[in-house]
């Protein structure tokens, strides 16, 4: 893999690893459309400098073109909703994105060189998703740790309120049931 690529790959690895949640649902819906109705203006334009290229150097710039595309309406989507799905979700498609680049770059390659080139570019891909999957699985156990202690918290708050009687004890069960989320 040569010294550019493995670069872009570690670039890519360090966005995964350092793009946080915070970072997410800060867009209106007006913002959202702009920013979406932008990014496919940006398509165009980075396609259409593509055809200033020949042979397989168009082929690589219309790949980093969609890669772009891609990447940007999965970052925007994300910053839209601040799901932890689409967060997943723009780290799959970054991984996917990145590989296709680099498979497409392998073509300028022949015989073991470009089979090496392809095999290494698959090996990013795979360690890439394999960390957006790991980050989805942590945020999957934060959540059900979270409502693990959710409810060890609401029943040490129903158990207080054994000590009380009548009213004060029905007040003190409503005020518990509303401050854990129980209806």
């Amino acid at each position: 893999m040569n010294h550019s690529r493995h670069f872009k790959v570690s670039l890519l690895m360090a966005a995964l690893l350092s793009f946080s949640v915070a970072q997410a649902a800060t867009l209106t819906k007006a913002e959202y459309k702009a920013e979406k109705a932008r990014i496919s203006a940006a398509y165009k334009i980075d396609k259409k400098v593509c055809d200033s290229f020949k042979d397989n150097a168009e082929d690589i710039c219309e790949e980093q073109a969609k890669a772009k595309e891609k990447v940007a309406l999965a970052e925007l989507e994300f910053s839209y909703t601040g799901k932890a799905a689409d967060q997943t979700k723009l780290f799959e498609v970054m991984a996917k994105s990145a590989y296709a680049v680099a498979k497409e770059q392998c073509d300028d390659q022949a015989g073991n060189a470009k089979d090496v080139c392809v095999k290494e570019a698959r090996a990013v891909e795979v360690r890439a998703l394999a960390d957006a999957k790991l980050g989805k699985q942590i945020g999957e156990a934060r959540k059900e740790a979270s409502m693990d202690k959710n409810n060890a918290n609401y029943q040490v708050a129903l158990e207080k309120c054994e000590a009380l009687a009548g009213a004060a004890k029905d007040a003190c069960v409503a005020t518990a049931k509303t401050n854990f989320g129980r209806y």
